[in-house]
């Protein structure tokens, strides 16, 4: 089958016919609105998914069955059966399912085959305890029970999660995930006006840590889900800070995904955007606009755009000093040490080993406070070493990492691939060592 550089509308609409879903169903499983899918199916190639689709689209396709792909191939070739050029109105109303199939309760064919989908979607990461429950809950949130939380309970429940992906507790992340998840849609129909709002924020915060825990763990087809649905909340909420934060995980998702243009593109149009509806005005609007500044030099590097990395991380650094602290403002962990932090993965993504070295030499340890800043950096520096040939340095800050945040080494496919090329590379006892290393660890080899 030819590979999809550009999905239209008439493309999406076979992938959905031969994952056999409803529109509601595909929709709710790519993070769409449901009046988007529709639309696809009315307009046929006359429409073009946005970018974040596009990616979507990509994952659901390379995860699917053999059946579903020879379908989605056959009807690609022969047409969707009238649906690409449908004469179905693309949203008659918010009952109205323009897919093939009927979707009228929980025992629908469409739910049933939905659950199947996630099972399908889910084989990567199926073995990090508690992951399950958390993409049910994302797939389908109003099919599971939930607790009625008030907006203060929800707040400080948000919170705790927040503070746990930070400190790397990413199974205690995914248990408070699988409850925590189905609490929002009760909490955000029963508030109005101003709590309203307030919901819709947390909402936004909630799906970030979603899209964060899953890219950690390897699943970037699910994470962009998560992290459309931090976009489409933190937009209902009209903050201008929250929007721009929930464009700093779309970001860091469509990169995961091998977007590298959309990322750029994205994180410099919302960080002007933040720039011009805030004048960053708080020091929450400047930790975000300096955040979502250094995610879009992440990506730059990786397209090895060396000019606009480096132009970004300049504007970051000026960002820093306006603020004048390392803080953690709206969860963002941003200050000058920060722009260091990624000053070393940057200079490591470009190929520079070396500098990152030399760079990661000047942080102040002592102000990188956050467990999974510091780990990561770790990371970074045994990376560094590795492309440099230090094999036992590399190993050093391995386990240096996994003294700071041990599910950071054992929940990172990343890392597990890292610490494997270890292996590989190394000789006599330093190969030896770096096999222990990686049992002790629970890494698979």
């Amino acid at each position: 089958m030819a590979p999809i550089t550009t999905w239209t509308g008439r493309d999406a609409t076979a992938l959905r016919q031969a994952a056999r879903m409803s529109v509601t169903a595909f929709a709710e499983h790519l993070g769409a609105a449901r009046r988007t899918v529709a639309k696809w199916s009315s307009q046929g190639d006359n429409v073009i998914p946005r970018a974040d689709m596009q990616a979507a689209l990509d994952t659901v396709l390379t995860r699917a069955t053999p059946d579903v792909r020879e379908r989605f191939a056959a009807l690609r070739a022969t047409g969707t059966n009238g649906a690409a050029a449908s004469t179905t109105p693309p949203h008659t109303g918010p009952d109205t399912d323009t897919g093939q199939d009927s979707h009228h309760g929980s025992d629908s064919d469409g739910d049933v085959q939905r659950r199947d989908f996630l099972r399908s979607a889910a084989v990567s990461v199926a073995a990090a305890p508690g992951v399950a429950p958390v993409l049910d809950a994302l797939v389908s949130p109003r099919q599971q029970p939930a607790t009625v939380l008030s907006v203060q309970q929800l707040s400080r429940k948000v919170a705790a999660v927040k503070r746990d992906y930070q400190a790397c507790r990413y199974e205690r992340v995914l248990d408070r995930l699988g409850t925590l998840l189905p609490a929002l849609e009760p909490a955000r129909t029963d508030a109005q006006g101003t709590q309203r709002r307030q919901v819709d924020v947390l909402a936004a915060e909630l799906y970030h840590v979603v899209g964060s825990v899953l890219l950690k763990l390897g699943d970037r087809g699910m994470a962009l889900v998560a992290a459309e649905r931090s976009t489409r909340a933190a937009a209902t909420s009209q903050d201008p800070v929250a929007v721009a934060a929930s464009a700093r995980i779309m970001t860091h998702a469509l990169m995961s995904n091998h977007h590298d243009e959309q990322a750029v593109t994205l994180a410099a149009s919302a960080a002007g955007v933040l720039d011009r509806d805030t004048r960053l005005a708080s020091t929450d609007a400047v930790a975000v606009y300096g955040a979502l500044v250094l995610r879009g030099a992440v990506a730059a590097a990786r397209r090895d755009d060396r000019d606009t990395a480096h132009t970004m991380l300049d504007e970051a650094t000026r960002a820093a000093t306006r603020l004048g602290y390392d803080g953690n403002d709206r969860w963002t962990g941003f200050g000058a040490t920060n722009v260091l932090l990624h000053r070393v993965n940057i200079a490591l993504t470009l190929g520079d080993a070396g500098t990152a070295i030399t760079i990661a030499r000047t942080i102040p340890l002592g102000k990188v406070t956050l467990a999974e800043r510091k780990a990561t950096l770790y990371v970074d520096v045994a990376r560094a070493y590795t492309q440099w040939g230090r094999h036992e340095q590399g190993l050093n800050a391995l386990r240096t990492a996994y003294e700071i945040a041990p599910e950071e080494i054992r929940c990172r496919p990343a890392v597990h691939r890292l610490a494997n090329d270890l292996a590989r590379l190394a000789t006599g006892p330093v190969r030896a060592a770096v096999v222990d290393f990686t049992q002790t660890a629970g890494i698979p080899r």
